[in-house]
Formats: structure tokens, sequence, C-alpha cells
């Protein structure tokens, strides 16, 4: 697995990651949106602490600055 989320990239998911945490476990527990925000959370939650995004991969995009050396 290569990584593929810059450290900007990381930081926004990071954060992104607490702000559905939070609205999610405190706003709208209990209900299909607070659980929706909790799912969401713990993805960006992984894909920010990895450094991969399974979604860029695919699509081809990489926000990383490392670079493979031949």
């Amino acid at each position: 697995m290569k990584m593929n989320v810059g450290t900007l990239d990381r930081g926004i998911r990071l954060l992104l990651a607490s702000v559905f945490f939070y609205l999610g476990l405190f706003f709208y527990s209990g209900s299909a949106l607070g659980i929706g925000l909790v799912v969401a959370g713990g993805v960006l939650l992984a894909t920010g602490l990895v450094g991969f995004c399974g979604l860029y991969s695919l699509l081809g995009l990489r926000t990383s600055q490392i670079h493979k050396q031949l």
C-alpha cells in the first residue's frame, strides 16, 4: 500500500472526522444520520491516520509528495 494522501489532506480528514464524530454522537445520536456521521468519521479517521485512500487509488489521484525512486 503506497501512501497517496498528503499532509494537508490528512489534517483536513482528521479535523472532519472529529467534527463528524461529535455531531454523530451528541447531536444526532440514535438516528440514521448519527450512525452515518459516525461511520463517515471512522472512514476519514482511518484514511487520515494510515495515509492511504482506496477511492484516490481507484481514481488515480494522489496528494502526497512522496515519489517512487527507480
